[in-house]
Order: C-alpha cells, then sequence, then structure tokens
C-alpha cells in the first residue's frame, strides 16, 4: 500500500471514529401524551416518535416489556390516552441518512393551505409515502422542506401515478375528523378527471361493484371487484368521446383501494395508462401518437364541509401537460 493509500485510509477510519463518539448516548425517555394522539395506535406514535429505527425493532422492544404505559406492558396495538405517561427505551437512531428529496420544489405545489390543511397538487409518478422501494415519498419531502411539519399526516391516499388534490392534516383533532368524514358517502366530494379507452354510453352514470382488496406475494396491492369485497359506489358522466376514447368526471363515493381504475376496468373501458388494469396493446398505441406516458387519471376537485366547528373548503387541481395534451387529442382528433 502507497503512503498516500495508507494515509487516507487513516483519515477514513479517524472520521469514522468520530461519527461514532459524536452520536448522543441514548436515554430512557418519558414522554406524557397530548391531547392531539388520544386514540393513536402505541405502534404507530413510536413509529413518527422513533423515525429511523427499523420497524422490526419497534415492534421487539414492545414485545419485551421495555416499553410501558403508567408503568404497565403494553401489546402493539394499545390506545394511547390523553395524560399518559409513555416510558421508551434507550434506542440508537445512529446516523441520520440523507435521501434526495423526490420533490425539492414542493412549495410550489401547494393549492391550497390554512392553519388546520394543507392541499398539494401531486405529480403523477411520486408515492405519497416512503416504503416499497420508495425512500422518500410526498409526506417525508414535505417534512423535510417546510419547517414544523414533523406532525402533519396525509389525511388520504392517492395512487402513485395519479395526480392531483392531495390532503396532509396539520391538526390530528381535523385528521380524525376528516377521516371519520371520507368513510361516511356524500360526507366528502371527491371528483376527478378520467380518460379510458372506448365509448362510454351517457347512460353509465353509477357503478355498484364490490371490491375485495389482495397483496400478491411480491407486496404488489391488487383490487378486483367479488361478490365478498366491500361495498363500492362510482359516479360518472361523460363529457367528451372521440369513440376511441372517452374524457369522464368522476365521482368517488366510497374509497377502496384502486377503486375507480377497478370499476372502470370490471366495466370494458379501462383508464389510460393503467398498467395494473389496463389495455397494455391500446396503450401503446396512444403512446406512439402522443407520447403520453402517465396514468390519466386526476383528483381534480375536493369539497369539504364544516366539520365541528372547522369551516369547510373547495379546491382544484390544475391538470399537467401531458393530460391536457390527452384532452386537446379527444376534443380535436386532427391532433
Amino acid at each position: 500500500m502507497s503512503h498516500h493509500s495508507q494515509k487516507q485510509r487513516i483519515v477514513k477510519e479517524m472520521n469514522s471514529e468520530l461519527k461514532r463518539e459524536q452520536l448522543p448516548s441514548p436515554q430512557v425517555r418519558h414522554v406524557i401524551v397530548d391531547h392531539d394522539f388520544a386514540g393513536q395506535r402505541l405502534d404507530n406514535y413510536l413509529l413518527r416518535e422513533l423515525k429511523g429505527v427499523p420497524k422490526s425493532r419497534i415492534y421487539r422492544i414492545i414485545r419485551k416489556g421495555e416499553v410501558r404505559i403508567n408503568g404497565k406492558r403494553v401489546s402493539a396495538n394499545s390506545r394511547l390516552v390523553a395524560g399518559d405517561d409513555l416510558r421508551i427505551p434507550p434506542v440508537r437512531l445512529g446516523v441520520k441518512k440523507v435521501y434526495d428529496n423526490p420533490l425539492k420544489n414542493i412549495e410550489k405545489t401547494i393549492i391550497y393551505e390554512n392553519e388546520l390543511i394543507l392541499v398539494i397538487n401531486k405529480p403523477s409518478g411520486f408515492a405519497v409515502h416512503g416504503g416499497s422501494g420508495v425512500s422518500m415519498g410526498v409526506i417525508e419531502s414535505i417534512r423535510a422542506v417546510i419547517p414544523g411539519s414533523d406532525r402533519w399526516e396525509l389525511a388520504h391516499r392517492l395512487d402513485r401515478d395519479t395526480s392531483g388534490c392531495l390532503m396532509i392534516a396539520k391538526n390530528r383533532q381535523y385528521l380524525k375528523l376528516i377521516q371519520t368524514a371520507l368513510r361516511e358517502r356524500n360526507q366528502i366530494g371527491k371528483y376527478y378527471r378520467a380518460i379510458v379507452h372506448g365509448q362510454w354510453s351517457k347512460r353509465k352514470t353509477l357503478i355498484e361493484a364490490p371490491i375485495v382488496k389482495n397483496t400478491l406475494r411480491s407486496g404488489e396491492r391488487m383490487s378486483r371487484v367479488s361478490d365478498g369485497g366491500k361495498a363500492s359506489s362510482t359516479g360518472f358522466r361523460l363529457l367528451h368521446s372521440n369513440g376511441e376514447h372517452s374524457l369522464l368526471e368522476v365521482e368517488a363515493i366510497t374509497g377502496r383501494t384502486h377503486q375507480i381504475r377497478v370499476h372502470c376496468g370490471y366495466a370494458g373501458f379501462p383508464v389510460v395508462g393503467d398498467s395494473k388494469y389496463g389495455d397494455e396493446a391500446g396503450d401503446k398505441l396512444l403512446k406512439q401518437r402522443l407520447d403520453v406516458r402517465r396514468l390519466l387519471l386526476h383528483a381534480d376537485h375536493l369539497v369539504v364541509p364544516d366539520l365541528a366547528e372547522f369551516p369547510g373548503f373547495e379546491v382544484s387541481a390544475p391538470l399537467d401537460a401531458e393530460f391536457e395534451k390527452a384532452i386537446k387529442y379527444i376534443t380535436n382528433t386532427n391532433i
């Protein structure tokens, strides 16, 4: 080994040692649960509180009785109560991992904000949260960029390839109200734009077909219409068609996984660009014509009513250039 290489190795080892020395020594912590987190599951609370700690480690310290509420052993699904004394054992977080932020200009996607809620126009192709091979999703990006957003939570979810209105709650009480309203039909209006293959009939205005969700061995989530599934309802209004493709306004009356995509495919009119439930040959032809590569499903409009003492709001998300190009093609087939 050359003198220069040996010197580089020594410097590297010294830097590594220095990093280890700089890690804070973990201590037992006692946290008094505040009202914002009353009712939350213990495991979900710890996943937030111990960012960077593997999920398996968190469940292990719960099973071993190292996590206690008011001095008593608890299970992962225990619900927190305001005023609980939560004991969190020493857990070394290690060196913080730094990821590239997938939405560096996330402030530019904000379309509505007040002291309770943030609504962004999520671009197609971005996951709403990290996992499944994605190091950092929309919510992690927001927490990394916007000061004081550590406790903000996704109020609902959009598929990775669906664009449009995505709500992030800043207040836990309001988060619970929104999530309850989303579970109840007709409480919150969720309207989408979709482009599907085929000539949609004006008379087809409602699909009610139960949906069951499956997780494949690969971890991929798939849904299908099945008599044993959960009741699912989707409203439709035909806006325009050129015979080959149709532009629809869609209302997600219920909120099942991939509901709109599954119901469109079930009706025989798959959403353009849908790699899970779509028409691969039809997508290929349209891609050659237009060079449109995204799923043509967009969460266009949200209508949120007054919830308890909190005032309601209404917001719309502009379409991106690819979606606009596809609409122009349908409304003017000479393109």
